[in-house]
Protein backbone atom coordinates (compact mmCIF):
# COMPACT_ATOMS: atom_id res chain seq x y z
CA UNK A 1 0.00 0.00 0.00
CA UNK A 2 1.64 3.26 -1.18
CA UNK A 3 1.25 6.52 1.02
CA UNK A 4 -1.58 8.11 -1.21
CA UNK A 5 -3.58 4.74 -0.83
CA UNK A 6 -2.77 5.18 2.98
CA UNK A 7 -4.18 8.22 2.67
CA UNK A 8 -7.07 7.74 0.97
CA UNK A 9 -7.94 4.80 3.41
CA UNK A 10 -7.68 7.12 6.44
CA UNK A 11 -10.48 9.62 4.49
CA UNK A 12 -12.52 6.84 4.24
CA UNK A 13 -11.78 6.03 8.47
CA UNK A 14 -12.99 9.36 8.78
CA UNK A 15 -16.22 8.73 6.91
CA UNK A 16 -16.89 5.18 8.06
CA UNK A 17 -16.98 6.52 11.75
CA UNK A 18 -19.29 9.40 10.75
CA UNK A 19 -21.86 7.10 9.30
CA UNK A 20 -21.71 4.31 12.00
CA UNK A 21 -21.59 6.27 15.18
CA UNK A 22 -24.28 8.53 15.30
CA UNK A 23 -22.95 11.06 17.90
CA UNK A 24 -20.32 11.55 15.83
CA UNK A 25 -20.87 14.74 13.16
CA UNK A 26 -18.20 16.04 11.74
CA UNK A 27 -15.02 14.59 10.25
CA UNK A 28 -13.19 16.76 13.01
CA UNK A 29 -15.00 15.15 15.75
CA UNK A 30 -14.36 11.60 14.16
CA UNK A 31 -10.13 12.58 14.66
CA UNK A 32 -10.55 12.08 18.48
CA UNK A 33 -12.70 8.46 18.15
CA UNK A 34 -10.89 6.34 20.00
CA UNK A 35 -10.78 3.26 17.16
CA UNK A 36 -8.56 5.59 14.88
CA UNK A 37 -5.01 5.40 16.96
CA UNK A 38 -5.68 1.72 16.44
CA UNK A 39 -6.50 1.20 13.03
CA UNK A 40 -3.86 3.99 11.65
CA UNK A 41 -1.23 2.69 13.81
CA UNK A 42 -2.09 -0.99 12.44
CA UNK A 43 -1.60 -0.36 8.51
CA UNK A 44 1.72 1.37 9.63
CA UNK A 45 2.44 -1.85 11.63
CA UNK A 46 1.51 -4.30 9.59
CA UNK A 47 3.18 -3.02 6.56
CA UNK A 48 6.22 -3.06 8.81
CA UNK A 49 5.38 -6.37 9.57
CA UNK A 50 5.54 -7.63 5.97
CA UNK A 51 8.69 -6.57 5.17
CA UNK A 52 10.02 -8.39 8.06
CA UNK A 53 10.79 -5.50 10.65
CA UNK A 54 8.34 -7.38 13.67
CA UNK A 55 10.06 -5.22 16.54
CA UNK A 56 9.65 -2.05 14.77
CA UNK A 57 6.17 -3.24 13.92
CA UNK A 58 5.47 -4.47 17.32
CA UNK A 59 6.60 -0.89 19.23
CA UNK A 60 4.19 0.39 16.55
CA UNK A 61 1.22 -2.11 17.67
CA UNK A 62 1.99 -1.03 21.84
CA UNK A 63 2.00 2.61 21.02
CA UNK A 64 -1.01 2.49 19.05
CA UNK A 65 -2.85 -0.11 21.91
CA UNK A 66 -2.32 2.63 24.55
CA UNK A 67 -3.42 5.77 22.69
CA UNK A 68 -6.51 3.69 21.14
CA UNK A 69 -7.62 2.65 25.05
CA UNK A 70 -7.20 -1.22 24.34
CA UNK A 71 -7.82 -1.78 21.48
CA UNK A 72 -4.90 -4.77 20.30
CA UNK A 73 -4.35 -5.66 16.91
CA UNK A 74 -1.59 -7.70 15.86
CA UNK A 75 0.75 -6.27 13.00
CA UNK A 76 0.02 -9.63 11.38
CA UNK A 77 -3.49 -9.40 11.34
CA UNK A 78 -5.45 -8.18 7.62
CA UNK A 79 -8.06 -5.62 7.86
CA UNK A 80 -10.02 -4.38 4.85
CA UNK A 81 -11.10 -1.18 3.90
CA UNK A 82 -13.72 0.89 6.10
CA UNK A 83 -13.10 -1.00 9.55
CA UNK A 84 -15.20 0.31 12.69
CA UNK A 85 -14.54 -0.55 15.65
CA UNK A 86 -17.42 0.89 18.46
CA UNK A 87 -16.76 2.18 21.44
CA UNK A 88 -13.10 0.11 21.39
CA UNK A 89 -12.47 -1.09 24.76
CA UNK A 90 -10.96 -4.12 25.19
CA UNK A 91 -11.25 -5.81 21.49
CA UNK A 92 -8.31 -8.43 20.71
CA UNK A 93 -7.80 -9.30 17.08
CA UNK A 94 -4.89 -11.66 16.80
CA UNK A 95 -1.69 -12.64 13.98
CA UNK A 96 -3.24 -14.88 11.27
CA UNK A 97 -6.94 -13.04 11.74
CA UNK A 98 -8.07 -11.80 7.78
CA UNK A 99 -11.42 -9.12 7.98
CA UNK A 100 -13.20 -8.34 4.84
CA UNK A 101 -14.47 -4.99 4.10
CA UNK A 102 -17.09 -2.57 6.00
CA UNK A 103 -16.92 -4.96 8.99
CA UNK A 104 -18.24 -3.41 12.22
CA UNK A 105 -16.66 -4.97 15.71
CA UNK A 106 -18.06 -3.94 19.05
CA UNK A 107 -16.12 -4.01 22.57
CA UNK A 108 -14.90 -6.36 23.93
CA UNK A 109 -14.74 -8.36 20.95
CA UNK A 110 -12.15 -11.47 20.58
CA UNK A 111 -10.89 -12.80 16.93
CA UNK A 112 -8.31 -15.08 19.46
CA UNK A 113 -7.00 -18.55 19.03
CA UNK A 114 -7.69 -21.73 20.90
CA UNK A 115 -4.70 -21.83 22.77
CA UNK A 116 -1.15 -22.46 22.18
CA UNK A 117 -1.32 -25.99 22.77
CA UNK A 118 -3.58 -26.74 20.16
CA UNK A 119 -1.52 -24.28 17.76
CA UNK A 120 1.77 -25.76 18.14
CA UNK A 121 0.47 -28.88 16.57
CA UNK A 122 -0.69 -27.13 13.66
CA UNK A 123 1.80 -26.84 10.41
CA UNK A 124 3.86 -23.58 10.51
CA UNK A 125 2.08 -20.83 8.92
CA UNK A 126 -1.54 -21.84 9.10
CA UNK A 127 -4.34 -19.90 10.31
CA UNK A 128 -5.06 -20.21 13.63
CA UNK A 129 -7.60 -17.13 14.25
CA UNK A 130 -11.50 -16.62 12.65
CA UNK A 131 -11.32 -14.99 8.94
CA UNK A 132 -14.24 -12.57 8.48
CA UNK A 133 -16.19 -12.05 5.12
CA UNK A 134 -17.62 -8.58 3.90
CA UNK A 135 -20.38 -6.83 5.73
CA UNK A 136 -20.01 -8.53 8.74
CA UNK A 137 -21.46 -7.45 12.22
CA UNK A 138 -19.80 -8.77 15.54
CA UNK A 139 -21.65 -7.69 18.76
CA UNK A 140 -20.32 -6.51 22.10
CA UNK A 141 -18.78 -9.02 24.01
CA UNK A 142 -18.10 -11.79 21.57
CA UNK A 143 -15.86 -13.86 21.15
CA UNK A 144 -14.28 -16.05 18.03
CA UNK A 145 -11.91 -18.68 18.54
CA UNK A 146 -9.94 -20.54 16.00
CA UNK A 147 -9.23 -20.54 12.18
CA UNK A 148 -13.01 -20.58 11.81
CA UNK A 149 -14.89 -18.33 8.75
CA UNK A 150 -17.37 -16.28 8.63
CA UNK A 151 -19.43 -15.43 5.82
CA UNK A 152 -19.84 -12.61 4.51
CA UNK A 153 -23.22 -10.31 6.01
CA UNK A 154 -23.52 -12.71 8.61
CA UNK A 155 -24.26 -10.50 12.56
CA UNK A 156 -22.64 -12.45 15.74
CA UNK A 157 -24.92 -11.05 18.80
CA UNK A 158 -23.32 -9.68 21.82
CA UNK A 159 -21.92 -12.55 24.29
CA UNK A 160 -21.85 -15.19 21.49
CA UNK A 161 -18.58 -17.53 21.87
CA UNK A 162 -18.26 -19.15 17.89
CA UNK A 163 -15.69 -22.07 17.55
CA UNK A 164 -17.35 -23.52 13.70
CA UNK A 165 -18.12 -21.66 10.50
CA UNK A 166 -20.93 -18.97 10.42
CA UNK A 167 -22.58 -19.07 6.82
CA UNK A 168 -22.81 -16.26 4.87
CA UNK A 169 -26.27 -14.45 5.72
CA UNK A 170 -26.29 -16.47 9.35
CA UNK A 171 -27.23 -14.88 12.37
CA UNK A 172 -25.39 -16.54 15.71
CA UNK A 173 -27.26 -15.31 19.18
CA UNK A 174 -26.54 -15.92 22.63
CA UNK A 175 -29.14 -17.55 24.27
CA UNK A 176 -31.24 -14.39 25.95
CA UNK A 177 -31.64 -13.67 29.59
CA UNK A 178 -35.12 -13.91 31.09
CA UNK A 179 -35.90 -12.18 34.27
CA UNK A 180 -36.57 -14.47 37.04
CA UNK A 181 -39.46 -14.27 39.57
CA UNK A 182 -38.60 -12.23 43.05
CA UNK A 183 -38.52 -14.21 45.90
CA UNK A 184 -40.30 -12.49 48.60
CA UNK A 185 -39.71 -12.10 52.22
CA UNK A 186 -41.72 -14.35 54.63
CA UNK A 187 -44.94 -12.55 56.04
CA UNK A 188 -43.52 -10.84 59.55
CA UNK A 189 -39.57 -11.38 59.05
CA UNK A 190 -37.44 -8.02 59.06
CA UNK A 191 -35.93 -7.26 55.78
CA UNK A 192 -32.24 -7.20 57.79
CA UNK A 193 -32.00 -9.76 60.81
CA UNK A 194 -28.77 -9.42 62.94
CA UNK A 195 -27.32 -12.94 64.51
CA UNK A 196 -24.65 -13.33 66.62
CA UNK A 197 -21.58 -16.14 65.45
CA UNK A 198 -20.93 -17.48 69.48
CA UNK A 199 -17.63 -18.06 68.39
CA UNK A 200 -16.73 -14.38 67.05
CA UNK A 201 -18.99 -13.36 70.17
CA UNK A 202 -16.26 -15.01 72.56
CA UNK A 203 -13.44 -13.35 71.27
CA UNK A 204 -14.32 -9.85 70.77
CA UNK A 205 -17.62 -9.12 72.31
CA UNK A 206 -21.31 -8.88 71.62
CA UNK A 207 -21.17 -6.42 69.45
CA UNK A 208 -18.15 -7.34 67.57
CA UNK A 209 -19.67 -11.04 66.25
CA UNK A 210 -22.69 -9.25 65.10
CA UNK A 211 -23.32 -10.40 61.48
CA UNK A 212 -26.12 -8.79 58.97
CA UNK A 213 -27.57 -10.89 57.21
CA UNK A 214 -29.62 -9.69 53.83
CA UNK A 215 -32.57 -11.01 52.32
CA UNK A 216 -31.75 -14.20 50.16
CA UNK A 217 -33.63 -12.85 46.23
Amino acid sequence: MSAADLFRAASADLDTIRERDPSVRSRTEALLHPSLPALWGHRVAHRLHRRGLRRAARLVSVAARVLSGSIEIHPGAEIGRRFFVDHGAGVVIGETAVIGDDVTVFHQVTLGSVGWWHDAARPEGSRRHPRLGDRVVIGANATLLGPITVGDDAVIGAQALVVEDVPGGSRVLAPKAAPARRRLQPAGLPPLQQFHHPAAAAAGGRDRGAVTAFPTW
